[in-house]
């Protein structure tokens, strides 16, 4: 239900409010189904590692993740801020740890990130083999970000809930195939249905800002 008020964001009560297409709207709560996936439980393993070791720094290295960390802006639902060390630690080390790069005590530089490799998403379906692939510029690397969407509704102009599908494999010929990346993770999309894909890079745990490629599954050819 749209509502006037004040800019609010999350749960008072048992109402939960949140940012519209058309404004500000708030609805009941409701606990979100906890499936507990494979890739649920790594992730937070891989939280309860880090929040661990973030215990486990001197005051003197917590202090350095607080000084980088008011220089980085959050995006938050109502405005942005600067991150707190812990969150910036969290963040950087997160990304490292899901990638199998080892975890840093000290806050890593900010790097210049050069230009991204990916630069479309194109779908085939060859007699009924649907394939998924990123048209490149060049080569990705090793640390290129592959996120995905469920296949959806091709009157679907965006979307906004993607998962990790791992990273980017070698272009060959000009394109990436990240068949099997998407296929792993939903399964075979089907013919008619939009597929979202999101890229971005990250560097010594800092991650640039992604690009968002969209398609529509055709008919076997």
């Amino acid at each position: 239900m749209k509502i006037l008020d004040i800019p609010q964001s999350g749960k008072r009560g048992l109402n939960v409010s949140q940012n519209g297409r058309y404004g500000q709207i708030s609805r009941a709560f409701v606990i979100p189904a906890n499936p507990q996936t494979p890739a649920q439980m790594s992730v937070r393993a891989i939280l309860t590692r880090v929040s661990a070791r973030w215990r486990s720094l001197e005051e003197s290295e917590r202090a350095a993740w607080r000084a980088a960390a008011s220089g980085v802006q959050s995006a938050s639902r109502l405005g942005s801020g600067p991150l707190t060390g812990q969150q910036l630690f969290n963040k950087i080390n997160l990304t490292l740890s899901k990638f199998g790069q080892d975890q840093v005590d000290a806050p890593p530089a900010r790097p210049m990130f050069p230009d991204l490799a990916p630069q479309g998403l194109v779908i085939t379906n060859a007699g009924g083999a649907v394939t998924l692939k990123l048209t490149c510029l060049g080569d990705p690397g090793e640390n290129t970000i592959v996120r995905g969407s469920k296949a959806v509704s091709q009157g679907f102009e965006k979307f906004n809930d993607f998962r990790v599908l791992g990273t980017c494999p070698a272009a060959v010929g000009g394109s990436a195939d990240i068949t099997n990346l998407y296929t792993a993770r939903y399964g075979v999309p089907p013919v008619g249905t939009k597929v979202f894909v999101r890229v971005n890079q990250f560097v010594n745990g800092w991650e640039d800002v992604p690009l968002t490629f969209a398609a529509v599954v055709p008919a076997a050819a």
